[in-house]
């Protein structure tokens, strides 16, 4: 599961969820704070760990 941080247009909110990266294009996504569903995927950081190779 991917985390995905969105922000709500109506309230002025940033929340996140999480989702599979194949239903991230289906999914209905509603504000948790007031239930808009006017919210728009902001840009967030991440970062990977990996096992180093000798």
């Amino acid at each position: 599961m991917s985390q995905y941080v969105f922000h709500c247009e109506d309230c002025n909110k940033e929340f996140t969820q999480h989702y599979h990266i194949t239903d991230i294009e289906k999914a209905e996504v509603a504000c948790p704070n007031c239930g808009s569903k006017r919210v728009h995927q902001l840009v967030a950081a991440f970062s990977a760990v990996t096992s180093k190779k000798s």
